[in-house]
């Protein structure tokens, strides 16, 4: 089966790349098909290679990662494309995916502009202090001398995701496992968001801030989910114990927000993140709420080497890495030591009136892993507590084994609320877990973990959606 798959991806590149002028994505396709006949040759010893090279490289590749918790694992197809211009860069990832088991499946169209105008190179002359003068002279003109920013950054999106199976306990921080239902929810995403770092005021370029801005158009529809052991939503809820559960209308969403990387040395990396976001829902203002959101993180470099940590990126799209030389970074085998240490705060609070309330299926969630597949109380089930309001304390450790292969240990501690005034530092629900990393080249990150705390043990595994390296999709919640 697994080299019927090679031989299908070879013949459908070959047949793509017939041209006999050429043109720039034939151009690529070809150079593709020698890549994949390279690394793909009918031996054992080319597994390795040979899944690599059809996992990332373009612009085809397959498509594969962990669909949203309880949704099974997607494998499909993406397609990548890039072209440069004199002041902009722009992508473009189209993918699809179909869960092996149940029938989620999720389709998009990604597009991302960057602006890269060609900079005015400031002119500066040589300032050398006199013996016994003060440095500062200098300090001054190297604050000056030309430097490398980032430009503003455009993406435009439009996305849909289709869940059969998703868990609903009640809403807050003391339901039981005797409350539990299933239901399904298909959601479409149109919409666009900016982010525009600032850069032009010298004092405060060290700190890396960039101003946020997105607009989204937001199309749910939730349904139940019959024929399992555990009852449909419909059977034991209602609107007043499920906001929204008998209509979703469609919302407009927006979103502004800052965010500030400081230049803090080569061990030591901050990542601050505030949020603001309006969600309207035009036909039924009782669904409509505000919601602020501040994440905090922060990364230990055990090794100074700065860029162990970093698993994504702005400035490509979810179905593309760095390339090196029209190549994806190769699998490492180095046995150099890497690791890092984490540590996340995070504050979410939703603001609405006394006639409006937040619809569950927007309402974020602690336990095993969220709707957008990030771990949090990963011993609890899948959705476990949700709620307009939560708080989130979580820390990690991870360090190499060898090559691409590392171990990691997780602690959290998390709660969520029904109003804000509930959301504090008591009666959080703590988890731990740990287990094994694969962090090969450009390939999805892979985790095993195993997780313990609170009422049980849950096994997690999960590969991410993106390419290592490549910039998250737009979030369901």
């Amino acid at each position: 089966m697994r080299w019927c798959l090679v031989v299908f991806w070879l013949a459908s590149v070959a047949a793509l790349a017939q041209d006999p002028k050429e043109s720039p994505l034939h151009g690529e396709l070809r150079r593709e098909g020698e890549r994949v006949g390279e690394f793909c040759p009918f031996s054992f010893k080319a597994i390795p290679g040979c899944g690599y090279t059809l996992f990332t490289d373009h612009p085809l590749h397959i498509a594969a990662g962990s669909m949203p918790a309880q949704n099974g694992f997607g494998l499909g197809g993406a397609f990548v494309w890039t072209k440069n211009t004199r002041n902009w860069r722009l992508s473009w990832d189209f993918d699809g995916v179909g869960a092996t088991s149940g029938g989620a499946w999720r389709a998009g169209g990604y597009m991302k502009l960057i602006h890269t105008p060609h900079p005015k190179q400031p002119t500066i002359e040589a300032v050398t202090p006199t013996p016994g003068e003060s440095s500062k002279a200098s300090d001054n003109a190297k604050d000056l001398a030309p430097f490398t920013h980032p430009y503003a950054l455009f993406n435009l999106y439009a996305q849909s995701t289709s869940l059969n199976k998703l868990n609903y306990f009640g809403e807050g921080n003391d339901t039981t496992l005797a409350g539990a239902a299933l239901f399904g929810m298909t959601q479409t995403i149109v919409g666009a968001n900016a982010i525009k770092p600032v850069y032009e005021w010298g004092a405060i370029r060290k700190l890396n801030l960039a101003l946020l801005g997105e607009i989204n158009g937001r199309f749910v529809s939730v349904r139940g989910k019959g024929g399992q052991t555990v009852p449909s939503i419909e059977t034991l809820y209602t609107d007043a114990t499920a906001p929204g559960l008998s209509s979703q209308p469609g919302f407009v969403q927006l979103g502004q927000g800052i965010r500030i990387k400081p230049d803090t040395g080569d061990y030591l990396k901050l990542n601050y993140m505030g949020k603001f976001e309006e969600f309207f829902a035009p036909s039924s203002s009782a669904n409509s709420f505000l919601r602020w959101t501040v994440d905090l993180n922060h990364t230990i470099d055990l090794y100074g080497k700065a860029k162990s940590a970093t698993t994504s990126s702005d400035q490509h799209g979810p179905d593309s890495c760095a390339h090196v030389n029209d190549k994806c970074p190769e699998i490492p085998h180095s046995r150099n030591l890497d690791g890092f240490i984490t540590a996340r705060l995070l504050l979410s609070e939703s603001i609405n009136s006394a006639t409006s309330a937040v619809p569950f299926y927007f309402q974020q969630t602690l336990g095993g892993s969220d709707i957008n597949g990030t771990q949090s109380l990963a011993s609890y089930q899948d959705y476990r507590y949700r709620a307009p309001n939560i708080l989130l304390l979580q820390g990690s450790f991870e360090h190499s084994i060898w090559g691409p292969f590392g171990l990691k240990f997780m602690a959290d501690e998390g709660r969520v609320a029904l109003t804000r005034g509930d959301l504090g530092f008591s009666h959080l629900r703590h988890s731990f877990a740990a287990g094994l990393t694969l962090r090969a080249g450009a390939f999805p990150m892979v985790q095993m973990m195993f997780a313990w705390g609170g009422p049980g043990t849950h096994n997690i595994f999960g590969m991410n959606s993106s390419l290592l390296g490549g910039s998250a999709r737009p979030g369901l919640d």
